[in-house]
């Protein structure tokens, strides 16, 4: 029989009292706690730094500060409303596909089953241990341009194969991510609800994954921002994105090195100007759900 613990805050005792574990999650490579810890003018900098760049090559270039700057103008809406709109579009179908899949994973990796637990774990350590870019590649080489559906073609978009590739390490990341929101709910919950005749199903679904949610937040906006910025690698496959597209921005105008700086300074500032207002909320969402113990 479990008693009651006195409350540790008001309690007078020289014993040492054990507190529920703080759950932080897997902060992956600390990608934004680092981001969203650079100061507000870090974006300022970097936007004054690439536009003055060709001002200090000046001596050097082949074309003028003003010239560079026209060729910017001409591609900038193209450079925005189909290159980066694509990384956007790459990212939020790779989080949502890897979202659902983890989640199933994840409650693989805690299921009764050890047959379900144990090709969970396998699945698992085979996509978090993969590199990215050799998933990219077998994704995009096996499978097929079109799927026949009777006398039906439906074509396959890169893109879409690209999200398929890179949904497989998050969907290994965010299964993790489930686990170990599962495991730090306290086990007196389990014990009340089994008390109470609740099923395991009923358990899961109604009582430990509502109190889950609030602790995946932070780690989840953690991952999307990490998935953002590695968007570009699908342009190594010929994806159309950002990268692709200031590449053949590039080859158009000449190919003068002296647009190095200006094109992929814009795509940096872009990618920074996007991901550093996740970041930022990444931190707060942490505070906020904090597990006190």
């Amino acid at each position: 029989m479990r008693h009651a613990q006195p409350n540790p805050m008001n309690a007078t005792t020289d014993l040492p009292v054990i507190l529920e574990p703080t759950y932080r999650g897997p902060d992956a490579i600390g990608f934004s706690r680092w981001l969203g810890n650079m100061p507000v003018w870090a974006l300022p900098a970097l936007a004054i730094f690439v536009v003055l760049w060709p001002t200090i090559l000046h001596a050097q270039a082949a074309y003028s500060v003003d010239k560079i700057m026209g060729i910017m103008a001409k591609w900038l809406p193209l450079l925005i409303t189909q290159g980066f709109l694509m990384n956007v579009i790459i990212s939020f179908f790779t989080m949502l596909f890897g979202t659902i899949a983890g989640l199933f994973l994840g409650l693989g990796r805690v299921s009764d089953n050890a047959v379900i637990r144990g090709f969970s774990w396998l699945m698992v350590q085979l996509f978090r241990n993969s590199p990215r870019l050799v998933l990219l590649f077998i994704v995009m080489l096996t499978l097929p341009f079109e799927i026949q559906i009777g006398d039906t073609y439906i074509p396959v978009p890169d893109w879409m194969k690209a999200v398929f590739g890179l949904s497989l390490p998050v969907m290994a990341d965010l299964a993790e991510i489930v686990r170990g929101a599962i495991q730090s709910v306290p086990s007196a919950q389990w014990e009340a609800a089994h008390s109470l005749a609740f099923t395991r199903r009923q358990i899961m679904w109604q009582i430990i994954l509502p109190q889950c949610f609030k602790r995946m937040i932070p780690p989840w906006t953690n991952w999307y921002a990490i998935m953002t910025m590695a968007t570009p690698l699908v342009s190594l496959l010929g994806v159309t994105e950002l990268v692709t597209l200031s590449r053949q921005a590039m080859e158009a105008e000449g190919n003068n090195p002296s647009l190095l700086m200006p094109f992929f300074g814009f795509a940096l500032i872009i990618f920074f100007a996007y991901c550093y207002p996740i970041a930022r909320l990444k931190l707060r969402l942490e505070k906020k759900f904090a597990v006190k113990g």
